[in-house]
């Protein structure tokens, strides 16, 4: 055969195989791409696809809980889960002022830290009514299971520990002003859920009281009511006839100078958890944690009295005040690290002393402030709480942030002066108007702990 015949032959079978291996290209290259790279592979050979990284877990947050059970008053439900939870943990219900919500009271209370220090969980009612005030007068809200603003606190409570294994012996309610009546409340209608409360300038429990729809009581705000120590507990007692169980212990504070709240009403509810208790009004214990401070303690002298009542000299409706949540946690027991109640160490002054000058003007004032770390151990981060005298409002600061900026405040350091060593301090200070009182602060707290004053 000529080589010129032998060409033509073999033309067809190249274009043939040529062809062939088009079609087989891509499959190819499909698979030596998705294939794993078997073990011993040369360097250049491909790697298997690496699955994308964890993404980091949220950190605790507040959160929105709806369709929580029975509500019949529409109010929302807030909670706060630290990010480190204790087994079995408690559950705090924290309760917010006429005014406020569930967010406001997370962000300017101290109660959320404290969880993050002592593995409990928050729940933050809040109201949606127009006035933002909590039902606390009318007959379905001085009963248990009338309806209102109770019945859905406790849907909330009952949600949080089913959802989380809580402890249901270990169940406590503070609030401030409306928050507080409502403390109040729900240990009348509920003695069987709450373990105690702690009561931050509050009424007792059924003064607010009204038949004709208004959520005020003037003469109740005005403490002008006043009843025997008997007539107030029956009130109590009878929110949830026929129970014979233990009562919740209480914890009440209130400022001498309230305006809103007069401050005959702390003395009214005196009567009516000694009463509840069956105590006698003399107490076993009295003194003075904290300068212009007065503690009673009703039942007997430790940190878990059934009663514990604290007075505050020249304080106006503005609490609780910077380190209070924590003297509140301890009357509790949730910093005792324990299962059950118990009295953990009170926040005592001596850790840090404060020195504070102001200079003021017609309207205005600049204050410093610094804080001296009298202790042995360094204090990394740290917050430093006061009370504004009624009228002061801060416009301005530095060396910290500060918030709220009227009322009870907390200083927060800055990135640049987060450490304290042992013997040493830090300066801050701030600019406020004020109404006519331009006094400083008479009390501070770092950390939860009282300081001295220099």
């Amino acid at each position: 055969m000529s080589r010129t015949s032998s060409n033509r032959t073999r033309t067809p079978l190249r274009r043939a195989l040529v062809t062939l291996l088009g079609a087989l290209a891509p499959l190819l290259a499909t698979l030596f791409l998705t294939a794993p790279a078997a073990s011993g592979a040369p360097s250049g050979a491909p790697a298997a696809p690496r699955p994308a990284p964890a993404a980091a877990p949220a950190a605790a947050a507040l959160t929105e809980v709806t369709n929580f059970g029975s509500n019949p008053s529409n109010l929302q439900m807030y909670l706060y889960v630290p990010d480190t939870v204790a087994a079995r943990p408690a559950v705090l219900v924290a309760v917010h002022y006429c005014g406020g919500s569930g967010p406001a009271f997370h962000s300017g209370t101290e109660f959320a830290s404290l969880a993050d220090r002592y593995g409990f969980i928050v729940v933050y009612p809040s109201v949606t009514r127009a006035s933002k005030c909590f039902d606390v007068s009318s007959p379905q809200a001085l009963r248990r299971g009338g309806g209102s603003d109770p019945v859905g606190i406790r849907s909330m409570v009952d949600w949080a520990t089913r959802t989380y294994g809580a402890d249901t012996s270990r169940v406590y309610v503070t609030g401030a002003s409306s928050g507080a009546m409502m403390t109040n409340v729900l240990l009348g209608d509920y003695p069987d859920v709450f373990a105690a409360g702690a009561a931050f300038m509050g009424v007792p429990f059924g003064c607010f009281a009204t038949t004709d729809g208004s959520e005020w009581n003037s003469a109740c705000a005005n403490g002008t009511v006043s009843r025997t120590p008997a007539a107030w507990g029956d009130l109590v007692r009878a929110a949830h006839p026929g129970y014979s169980g233990p009562r919740p212990r209480m914890q009440l504070w209130h400022g001498t100078e309230d305006a809103i709240l007069r401050y005959p009403n702390f003395g009214e509810e005196i009567k009516q958890w000694t009463n509840v208790h069956g105590l006698s009004q003399t107490p076993a214990t009295t003194d003075s944690p904290q300068s212009g401070w007065t503690r009673t303690r009703y039942g007997s002298s430790g940190g878990q009295a059934a009663v514990e009542a604290i007075s505050l000299q020249g304080v106006g409706h503005s609490l609780p005040a910077g380190g209070m949540a924590a003297r509140a946690i301890t009357f509790f027991g949730l910093d005792s690290g324990g299962s059950g109640p118990g009295p953990g160490p009170e926040p005592q002054p001596g850790a840090c002393r404060v020195a504070v000058t102001t200079s003021a003007w017609n309207t205005g004032l600049t204050a410093s402030v610094t804080v001296t770390n009298t202790g042995t151990i360094p204090v990394d981060g740290w917050k430093l709480g006061f009370t504004l005298p009624a009228g002061q409002t801060i416009t301005s600061g530095w060396g910290a942030t500060y918030a709220p900026v009227t009322g009870a405040v907390t200083a927060t350091n800055a990135p640049y002066n987060a450490t304290i060593d042992p013997g040493t301090g830090v300066t801050l200070g701030y600019q406020a108007g004020h109404s006519g009182v331009a006094s400083a602060p008479g009390a501070f707290t770092l950390n939860g702990t009282a300081c001295a004053l220099a």
